[in-house]
């Protein structure tokens, strides 16, 4: 069960949790907490991580946190409670970043930030007095709670980050979505050599003219550092998904092979140094590979 104090980090908490696996629901009433036990243990496959985000404004709080935790537990489904909380002149700049009122405030004597957060604070001294884990996120920024909650709740290890390399052809233009673009027209076009033109860069005759071209295997080399230590910094920061697009005219060969042996160089990484690996899994897709 995650609460806490308005704007002390309940959302960041939710997508942490959810970026390690857990399954995530927001607000779910006290009377259907059992049965969306029962419905994650009946599941196929079973959810065996369910993480429950509460604030103040539920019914949750009108009632016994005790009666529900202790119930659970006699069900034998082990529980914890995960309080956010954050100093009174932190949570005000972030309301006022956020431009958004709290959900008190209205509720309070006169209508002001201050007096809400007070009032939060005094329905919520129970709830973090049954609180299992507390955590003061004054002097944190999201990326250090980001790795805070990892230490707790992801069992010791990273969260998995994908990566994926996808090829592209530059005419059909450049995928939205991408993280980074490589670019490898510099490399000489199998389209212009009639014996390979109908081929594609999954095949070895065209994967193997590409790759042996003067720069190329110089090239792949760095852009796998460069993958690397990006990824690095990915999962530094919390991020847990990077798209590498490499692109060429039509993304029919270049691209294609280049993707594939980008694909292969980290895959083998991971495969030798899982503990370690700078990514987790990587996948190699190919969006205009046909459409020409």
């Amino acid at each position: 069960m995650v609460t806490g104090l308005s704007g002390a980090g309940r959302g960041t908490a939710a997508r942490v949790l959810e970026d390690l696996g857990w399954y995530v629901t927001d607000n779910l009433p006290p009377e259907l907490i059992g049965r969306m036990v029962e419905l994650g243990v009946s599941a196929d496959p079973p959810i065996r991580r369910l993480a429950i985000v509460m604030d103040v404004r539920s019914r949750f709080f009108t009632g016994d946190l005790a009666a529900v935790t202790d119930e659970l537990r006699a069900r034998g489904v082990p529980t914890r409670i995960l309080f956010l909380e954050a100093s009174d002149d932190v949570l005000i700049r972030r309301f006022g970043f956020a431009r958004r009122r709290h959900p008190l405030q209205n509720d309070s004597a006169d209508g002001t930030l201050s007096a809400g957060i007070a009032a939060e604070r005094l329905r919520l001294g129970a709830v973090k007095s049954a609180a299992d884990v507390v955590i003061d996120t004054t002097e944190l920024s999201i990326h250090q709670l980001h790795r805070k909650l990892e230490e707790v709740y992801g069992g010791g290890t990273p969260a998995a980050l994908q990566l994926t390399v996808q090829s592209f052809g530059f005419k059909y233009g450049v995928p939205l979505d991408a993280d980074m673009v490589l670019d490898v027209r510099f490399l000489p076009n199998p389209h212009w050599v009639p014996e390979l033109r109908q081929h594609t860069g999954q095949e070895s005759v065209v994967s193997d003219y590409v790759l042996s071209r003067p720069g190329a295997d110089d090239y792949l080399r760095t852009c796998d550092h460069l993958i690397e230590l990006t990824t690095q910094g990915y999962r530094q920061e919390g991020k847990r998904y990077m798209t590498v697009a490499v692109g060429c005219t039509g993304g029919r060969h270049r691209s294609v092979a280049i993707a594939e042996a980008l694909g292969e160089l980290t895959g083998n990484k991971i495969e030798n140094d899982a503990e370690d690996g700078p990514v987790d899994t990587v996948r190699v897709l190919h969006r205009d590979l046909g459409r020409e």
